[in-house]
């Protein structure tokens, strides 16, 4: 058995969902197709693939050996690729993972500009706001907003985020003698505030100012949350204040339907990585997209 055709089948097959797809592609039978993905289970002992005379299913098996050989496959064409052409253009595809509101608000126009520039790579982005495991989902690079925990990836700092304390301007408008809008962070116990829990912090928000002063103030409100765009519109629903990223908000603060509160106590920047498994650090379509996000955030030490 020829293992890196039957792995590239067994990708290919997933992919299409499909034996016939598959045979077409390779001139071949789809018997000759099945055999191939047969001989490849035989030789892992274990079940890839459900399969019934109208639906194809991977197995839990299937699940973590997928992400795996499609990693290789994509390898293994990248290096024959660039042999070719004397590494003139890359191929392949690179996966990305990114949290929601940064590769909504972002990230997006960067990556549609790096697949305009390399049209024979293929991008498969993931975006979530919790933690994943880059090895586990087979990720090549991900960015990272935040003080990185020690491990054995690959990090390079390409930026810096700017954070601000925000509020409606509608939220602003109903501002009242008896509870007027914060000045200071210590004002804000009087204010509801809207808890981001991806943050390490959580509820407890730091500020400093120009003169070096720093403080920091634990806040309370009725709502907590994971996601970054459930903030953004509990901000605009005027369900309270936020501590988040100005580019979440950046449209709405250009508007003026979103106002940054204590000009004079600003959080401090957290730092914006790309992170890879050390086995992909010299991936060629790592690099050129490391160097293509970092292009385009250049010049702006607060990136956004």
């Amino acid at each position: 058995m020829d293992r890196v055709l039957a792995m590239h089948t067994f990708v290919r097959v997933v992919e299409t969902g499909s034996f016939s797809a598959v045979a077409r592609e390779q001139s071949t039978s789809q018997s000759a197709v099945s055999k191939q993905v047969a001989a490849l289970e035989r030789h892992l002992g274990a079940k890839l693939l459900t399969r019934t005379t109208r639906t194809l299913s991977l197995t839990e098996d299937g699940e973590r050996y997928f992400e795996n050989a499609r990693r290789l496959v994509a390898e293994v064409a990248e290096a024959e690729g660039q042999l070719r052409r004397g590494e003139q253009q890359l191929t392949g595809w690179l996966r990305l993972a990114a949290s929601v509101g940064f590769g909504l608000r972002v990230l997006r126009p960067h990556v549609h500009s790096f697949l305009a520039a390399n049209p024979g790579v293929r991008i498969d982005l993931q975006l979530n706001d919790g933690f994943i495991d880059l090895i586990e989902h087979g990720i090549d690079v991900a960015v990272r907003i935040g003080n990185l925990a020690d491990s054995t990836l690959v990090a390079r700092r390409i930026g810096s985020i700017r954070r601000a304390v925000v509020a409606s301007r509608a939220y602003a408008d109903a501002a009242t003698a008896q509870r007027p809008m914060p000045k200071i962070p210590e004002d804000l116990k009087d204010h509801p505030c809207i808890v981001y829990t991806e943050l390490r912090s959580r509820n407890l928000w730091d500020f400093s100012t120009s003169d070096g002063s720093k403080v920091s103030v634990r806040v309370a409100g009725p709502l907590q949350t994971n996601s970054s765009e459930i903030l953004r519109a509990a901000v605009v629903d005027r369900v309270g204040i936020a501590y988040a990223p100005t580019w979440l908000f950046q449209d709405l603060i250009a508007s003026g339907d979103v106002q940054v509160l204590m000009p004079g106590w600003e959080p401090s920047p957290l730092p914006l990585h790309l992170v890879s498994p050390p086995e992909r650090r010299h991936s060629a379509k790592v690099r050129a997209f490391s160097e293509h996000l970092s292009a385009a955030l250049e010049g702006l030490p607060t990136c956004c």
